[in-house]
């Protein structure tokens, strides 16, 4: 193999096939490598939560227009995305109150469709929620999750139709450089030429990075989800809930199932080596969130565990991510360390990533938050509450 390429995406989950069809419908020459297959890392088990509710503008609006794009997402990419509107409920305690009330007022100014809900609200639309504990909560009715395989299968398929080439288990094994500009790509099936080159490669982000002497803080993390049938009288669907109180994320998934993880920043320190690592769910997690979904839904109680998963977080010190290039006129832009916020943001920053290869700019994205030297400056991106992971 000796191709040479406008662009060379590595990584071909959410971010590098969002990317591709991006820069490829703006006609560049986009070549995207794969050591595995579509989504293999952190996508295929992603589970895929749209919503909208963060604490600075820039994700704010990036989360509204990645939500318009799932909405019409046959029309503006093409395929399926699985997008299912359920609704996105924060239920919040006394402590996450003034940041509650602060995020409302941020994303109503962006455009964001969010409602302000009493516990006696919750009661009246939820009577099967215990809401004794809450004050507040705010509620995005055009929210939901989407089905992220499916997802990352058509925009792979719209950027093949726009031109761009994939080489699935092709690994990429070096970079070289020529008086800091990104010259040649090293596979195991070859050299490929490109001037720009972008690291998608998610959990692997830094080992990518390594291979251009950048020290990209990005740690692969093991996360695990756990799901629950449903119990006789509360086979109907739920909203995407996330409970400050308990700690936890869950959402409806078919088959009359309820998908629960964790809002836990601890989650960072299970670092592993994302070749390797134990894909199972342990029992003693299925224990903790089923207790913890049972305090706030009763009901639960007397639901059957069917077991889970576990999956990859790509982890940066502040739970954002790096969409940078990683030294003025290198070429080699890295794009990663989403931190569990990637695939609700991906047809966001797709636009980005384009947008910076092409000297463009789309309104109300600016990558600049998300600039690599922010985390030696001393200026990591902060959220409202205390819960890092909840942006």
């Amino acid at each position: 193999m000796e191709s040479t390429y406008d662009v060379v995406v590595i990584g071909a989950g959410i971010m590098g096939c969002s990317s591709a069809f991006q820069m490829a419908a703006r006609g560049l020459k986009v070549g995207v490598f794969e050591k595995s297959g579509l989504g293999a890392g952190s996508t295929g088990k992603s589970s895929a939560i749209i919503r909208q509710h963060y604490s600075n503008q820039v994700t704010a609006r990036m989360a509204l227009y990645s939500l318009r794009v799932f909405q019409d997402f046959a029309e503006v990419v093409g395929g399926e995305a699985g997008f299912t509107q359920t609704g996105f409920l924060v239920l919040t305690p006394q402590g996450d109150l003034s940041g509650l009330h602060a995020n409302l007022e941020l994303q109503r100014s962006v455009g964001i469709h969010t409602e302000l809900l009493s516990s006696d609200d919750l009661r009246e639309r939820w009577p099967y929620l215990e809401a004794q504990d809450l004050v507040a909560a705010a509620f995005e009715p055009e929210s939901g999750y989407a089905d992220p395989n499916l997802t990352v299968a058509s925009y792979a398929e719209a950027a093949k139709r726009r031109g761009a080439e994939f080489h699935l288990g092709t690994e990429v094994t070096g970079l070289e450089f020529r008086a800091d500009k990104i010259e040649r790509v090293e596979t195991d099936r070859g050299p490929v030429y490109a001037p720009q080159v972008v690291n998608c490669a998610g959990p692997w982000g830094a080992r990518v990075a390594k291979m251009a002497d950048i020290e990209a803080p990005i740690d692969p993390c093991r996360v695990q989800v756990a799901m629950f049938r449903r119990p006789k009288g509360y086979e109907d669907s739920h909203p995407t809930v996330a409970d400050f109180s308990h700690a936890t994320y869950w959402r409806p998934e078919t088959g009359g199932l309820t998908l629960v993880g964790l809002i836990d920043p601890s989650e960072s320190e299970n670092r592993v080596d994302p070749d390797h690592y134990n894909e199972r769910v342990d029992m003693e997690f299925v224990a903790d969130v089923g207790d913890r979904l049972v305090r706030r839904f009763p009901a639960m109680a007397h639901s059957q565990g069917t077991l889970g998963y576990a999956a990859l977080y790509a982890i940066t010190p502040d739970w954002h991510p790096i969409i940078d290039e990683s030294w003025p006129g290198s070429g080699f832009t890295i794009c990663a360390g989403f931190s569990g916020h990637g695939f609700k943001l991906s047809p966001a920053v797709g636009t980005m990533v384009a947008d910076m290869l092409t000297g463009s700019q789309t309104e109300g994205l600016d990558p600049t938050l998300f600039r690599l030297g922010r985390f030696a400056a001393g200026e990591p991106v902060s959220g409202r509450y205390t819960y890092s992971i909840a942006g």
